[in-house]
């Protein structure tokens, strides 16, 4: 897998939609050996005043791919699959 990951997933816990992304970014980011990490809104005041009502988000390189769901097709073709 890459070292500079190139998925990240914000949630936080207890949350079942960050649950199901989860799954479907470890499923998706193991196939095409792409590194992801996840990162706990609650540890940040910003994160959680930015992102509080669109969990799970999810950023591709930097930039805002999804949120509320994760659409696995959606994210094969945004990193090149």
């Amino acid at each position: 897998m890459a070292d500079t990951p190139r998925v990240l997933l914000l949630g936080k816990p207890g949350c079942h939609l960050c649950d199901d992304a989860r799954e479907i970014i470890a499923r998706v980011c193991g196939d095409l050996g792409v590194g992801w990490e996840e990162r706990d809104i609650t540890a940040s005041e910003e994160d959680t005043r930015l992102y509080w009502e669109q969990i799970p988000v999810t950023f591709v390189d930097g930039v805002q791919h999804d949120f509320w769901r994760v659409d696995e097709r959606r994210l094969r073709a945004a990193l090149g699959a």
